[in-house]
């Protein structure tokens, strides 16, 4: 296992103006001794996926509050499968009905974190998907 820190890209994808809860996840991440990187507001699936690349992050957060979650979300994972991100983690958070959750995660999202959730399980969570990776150092 390599030095290598957990490089991580929080994204505000669509229309929605509202990225306080993305920078307390992004605060926390990095307080977590991550690498964040955060794209601001109003990003379409391609200019999230086109950071990921040039960023070569090792997860990327999506944060979403305006309801276009199964639209949006989708789109990320099937463009950084298209980009070879094969081993990049997609999770979401933010205001996502409780049934829509299964159906995201049928799509590719590997979680969903909705408002409560406590840090500690979302940098665990990362941690551990980085651990499985086998390739940077998750501590």
């Amino acid at each position: 296992m390599s030095d290598k820190k957990i490089r991580v890209l929080i994204a505000k994808p669509g229309l929605d103006g509202h990225d306080r809860g993305a920078k307390i996840i992004a605060r926390a991440l990095r307080d977590a001794g991550m690498e964040v990187i955060y794209t601001g507001l109003r990003q379409t699936p391609e200019m999230v996926v086109s950071a990921a690349v040039q960023e070569d992050v090792d997860a990327i957060g999506l944060s979403i509050l305006s309801g276009a979650h199964m639209t949006l979300f989708p789109r990320v994972v099937e463009l950084a499968r298209e980009a070879g991100l094969d081993d990049v983690l997609v999770f979401g958070g933010g205001i996502i009905p409780d049934e829509d959750i299964p159906r995201l995660k049928e799509q590719g999202v590997s979680a969903v974190f909705t408002p409560g959730t406590r840090m500690e399980e979302i940098i665990e969570f990362i941690r551990g998907h980085a651990r499985r990776a086998g390739n940077i150092n998750a501590n």
